[in-house]
């Protein structure tokens, strides 16, 4: 994150060195197990392949390991992000090129695994199992190199998510897909405020699974595997809606009728597999989709909500209005009652006094000033 902030990017060169320095390792390490199965034999891979199932049949049991694989070949993802940065016919040279390298180590590995190391030490040793192949094949040193292959290409992921994340999000707060203030730039023009979001969303990440390498593993798996989906169905809808786009390459139609199902399926084998991995992805996936529904849909929102306090604000007055009514007419009824005075004279002083006396102390605005005369007196 902070190497991102300050403006350090990806090198080309340090990006090479990481990716000949690893398949190098990978080359050494394939060759290495090779020579062990031709001098040691294939007595582990025999042990392995009567290795009772848990539960399910040999079918079941192939389903679920493709779904678990899917993990292994990620990084097809991570190219879409430079499509924008890379010369014309690039991107399908990088599909082509990690295609190839993922058709010919993945199975390699996933075979020599299985004919050197038995079953129970690849489920005790999940975490590392190619230091452990390594390590079997050529020696502690091996073993070494892979660790710290590991640790260079996993720099190098870190450090490309980071970049290939704040592109995205820049990209959609331009398309006001996401609230404007996260293209603030920094001293150095960087988007800080999109860095250390995603930071402290990974950490959320590392907090919520108790950084549990299986955990971290299976929630980016599924994660992973909705992307691919999208581009498939992304892909689809090119084709309805703008067949007529302009675009250099164009995946065939077969070519999504095959890869599509099968990337679902080893979606739903993730989330069969680990059940508690989907329902932590699905807690930051239902929140990110609720706030981009809001971003795209917030005039029509903010419209129901105007609408919403306009329609209260009328019953409210409404009902002032004829609560304010009865009260008046309770007042006036109460104020309604007579009062009588009895008085002897016309005296003003005391007349006056009576007044200030009723208007303190009695609720009416009605009196009667009533004397009584002889009938030989004329009343002025």
């Amino acid at each position: 994150m902070f190497l991102t902030i300050i403006g350090i990017g990806e090198s080309s060169k340090v990006a090479v060195g990481i990716f000949i320095f690893h398949i190098s390792t990978l080359v050494i390490l394939v060759v290495l197990s090779t020579w062990y199965l031709v001098n040691f034999g294939f007595s582990v891979f025999t042990l392995n392949q009567n290795f009772p199932l848990r539960q399910g049949s040999l079918l079941m049991a192939l389903f679920f390991g493709f779904s678990a694989a899917m993990l292994g070949i990620s990084g097809f993802e991570s190219s879409a992000n430079f499509v924008e940065e890379q010369d014309k016919g690039v991107f399908p040279k990088t599909l082509r090129n990690m295609w190839l390298a993922v058709s010919v180590f993945n199975p390699a590995i996933a075979f020599l695994a299985l004919a050197i190391i038995p079953i129970p030490e690849v489920a005790n040793n999940q975490e590392a199992l190619l230091a452990l192949l390594g390590g079997k094949a050529g020696g502690n040193w091996l073993a070494w190199v892979i660790s710290v292959d590991a640790t260079l290409v996993l720099s190098g992921a870190v450090l490309t998510s980071f970049v290939g994340v704040t592109g995205l999000v820049t990209r959609m707060t331009l398309d006001r897909c996401l609230p404007q203030f996260l293209l603030k730039t920094g001293k150095r023009g960087t988007t800080h405020r999109i860095i250390i979001g995603f930071f402290l969303l990974s950490v959320s990440v590392l907090f919520i699974t108790r950084g549990d390498l299986g955990a971290l593993a299976g929630v980016y798996t599924i994660s992973f595997l909705a992307v691919m989906i999208l581009f498939g169905f992304g892909n689809v809808l090119l084709k309805i809606k703008r067949n007529k786009l302009p675009r250099p390459e164009r995946a065939s139609i077969p070519a999504l009728i095959i890869a599509i199902p099968a990337v679902v399926a080893g979606l739903i084998g993730n989330a069969i597999l680990n059940p508690p991995y989907l329902l932590v992805f699905l807690e930051y996936f239902i929140p990110s989709m609720v706030l981009i529904g809001i971003m795209l849909y917030r005039i029509p929102l903010l419209k129901a909500i105007l609408f919403v306090i306009r329609s209260i604000n009328e019953a409210i007055q409404r009902t002032a209005t004829r609560i304010s009514a009865l009260i008046r007419g309770k007042i006036n009824k109460i104020n309604s009652q007579q009062f009588v005075f009895f008085t002897k004279g016309d005296n003003i002083a005391a007349l006056n006094q009576v007044m200030l006396y009723v208007r303190k102390n009695e609720n009416t605005r009605r009196i009667k000033i009533v004397t009584i005369i002889n009938d030989n007196v004329a009343v002025a």
